[in-house]
């Protein structure tokens, strides 16, 4: 299916690369292709981080934004039309835009789609889905069977994983709560129920891909949380917000 698609030959690319790791990674023997996946996983993330510096940067400017907004919306709740011009206007004069952050997350999702494709589907992964970790192949899915071996290596990768989703989870609940959006409009109630469930997808996900996509998971996640506590880190909260209260 689509063999010779430019996704089909990136994932190919890819999985030359991650056997190319593999082969230098040998002294560690049959854990070699999975610290393989690992490390590619990392080189990648590593790769885009400028695009995740910009959505955060984003995210910043938005945020400080945010009483101005407020007042904005309250001052002209009944006047949409000159709501409309007037947060354009306060984005425009601060160099601000309320999309900024969308763009480095979508150019990023390619990316995420060739990871997904090689350690998913196994599309351009040769035989590096044949290898083994811990004595389980990496293309062995939950579904196929369980063996004691199996219910280990998984047990510990998607209790690890288990562990990140709870975090990106309770840092998502604080992100919502410091926001303040208003919870009276259509769907926001929700919407503010729903968004901390989110981190908990790939942990599902992890049920029903093979193990190389699993430490795939494990690791991108691992990255994100990384990326939390690094960049965004909770800001100090504006003046006028002070006021506000």
């Amino acid at each position: 299916m689509l063999a010779f698609s430019p996704v089909h030959d990136a994932a190919a690319a890819a999985g030359s690369v991650v056997g190319w790791l593999a082969e230098l990674l040998t002294p560690l023997g049959g854990a070699a292709t999975a610290a393989a996946i690992v490390l590619f996983t990392i080189a990648v993330r590593l790769l885009i981080s400028p695009l995740t510096v910009a959505q955060v940067r984003a995210e910043r400017r938005r945020a400080a934004l945010a009483p101005q907004l407020r007042q904005l919306q309250q001052r002209y709740a009944g006047d949409p039309a000159t709501l409309q011009s007037e947060l354009f206007a306060l984005y425009r004069r601060a160099g601000a835009s309320p999309v900024a952050g969308c763009l480095p997350a979508l150019l990023q999702a390619p990316f995420f789609l060739v990871m997904y494709r090689l350690f998913g589907t196994g599309d351009g992964a040769g035989g590096l889905l044949d290898a083994r970790l811990a004595g389980v192949p990496l293309g062995w899915h939950l579904g196929d069977g369980v063996s004691p071996s199996v219910l280990v290596v998984f047990g510990v990768l998607l209790a690890a994983l288990l562990v990140l989703a709870r975090f990106l989870s309770r840092r998502a609940q604080r992100a919502a709560a410091s926001a303040g959006a208003p919870t009276d409009q259509p769907g926001a109630a929700l919407l503010a129920r729903v968004i901390p469930l989110l981190p908990y997808g790939t942990v599902l996900l992890a049920l029903v891909v093979p193990l190389a996509a699993v430490l795939y998971l494990v690791t991108t996640t691992g990255w994100t949380v990384a990326e939390h506590v690094l960049l965004r880190r909770p800001q100090p909260v504006p003046a006028e917000a002070i006021d506000e209260r």
